[in-house]
């Protein structure tokens, strides 16, 4: 799954030598999501009884395949530009016997042509669907959503938003530029929702400990493996990228959320 910040820090790691830290294997989603909320997700997804599933900035589709494995009878394609995590996904689904069911690709969301789907999931990745610049890619995202479901189908789109306004502190320990217009509050997210052609059928966020049981994870491997390889070449980057990261999540931490909305095209 692509998560709400990994944007801002994916580039540096993705670049990575094979022989350079592990990436992200404590994560079982890309995103702060515990595995009693995927299960009750999953049901949910799984009572409309999709035929096709349409995962997108999927990063390893651990949702999607949970989704297939309830669903004998659907299939799924996950597009993503992430080459490694990609791979990862087709692992994945070879070794929980769904190979033949599901399609991992490598290539751009915008402007995609893979719709309509029954389900269609954009969980932290709506920015792979516009060109736009935050916020404003958020209600580009929505219509294409709109677009890419078929009737009575599902969306399960995973959002940043503001949990309070941030201050300005807290936003210059951030990510780089980040600005307090980055992100909309929950009812605006939800209106842009309703205006883009959707109902919400389920609207849920993140709690605190799902949060911190993804930022921990996120780094976790990587920590363990600098501890142990102070002498590397890639020592000092790795460092001072999870140092760097580290103060973010401390400055956007109970700031920003991430809201889970079960769409139903109107």
């Amino acid at each position: 799954m692509s998560d709400v910040t990994s944007t801002k820090t994916e580039n540096a790691e993705n670049a990575e030598p094979d022989d350079g830290p592990p990436r992200l294997t404590r994560l079982t989603f890309h995103g702060p999501l515990s595995e009693e909320r995927a299960d009750r997700i999953v049901r949910r997804l799984a009572g409309a009884a999709p035929r096709t599933v349409l995962d997108l900035g999927c990063g390893w589709g651990e949702l999607m395949l949970r989704v297939l494995t309830a669903v004998p009878e659907a299939r799924g394609v996950g597009v993503d530009v992430n080459a490694r995590d990609l791979d990862r996904g087709r692992r994945d689904a070879e070794a929980r016997g769904l190979a033949e069911r599901v399609e991992f690709v490598e290539e751009s969301a915008v402007g995609t042509a893979r719709g309509p789907a029954d389900l269609v999931l954009c969980l932290g990745a709506s920015q792979a669907l516009s060109a736009e610049e935050p916020p404003r890619h958020t209600a580009e995202a929505l219509r294409e959503l709109r677009r890419l479901v078929a009737d009575g189908g599902r969306v399960l789109l995973g959002e940043g938003f503001w949990q309070r306004p941030p201050t300005t502190a807290e936003l210059a320990g951030m990510w780089p530029g980040a600005r307090a217009d980055d992100h909309y509050d929950l009812a605006t997210l939800v209106d842009l929702a309703v205006a883009a052609g959707f109902r919400p059928e389920w609207v849920e966020t993140a709690n605190a400990d799902e949060w911190e049981e993804f930022e921990a994870g996120y780094q976790a491997d990587t920590e363990v493996w600098l501890a142990g390889h102070g002498d590397h070449p890639l020592a000092a980057e790795t460092r001072e990228r999870l140092d760097r990261h580290r103060a973010q999540w401390m400055s956007y931490r109970g700031v920003l959320g991430i809201t889970y909305l079960t769409l139903i095209p109107a």
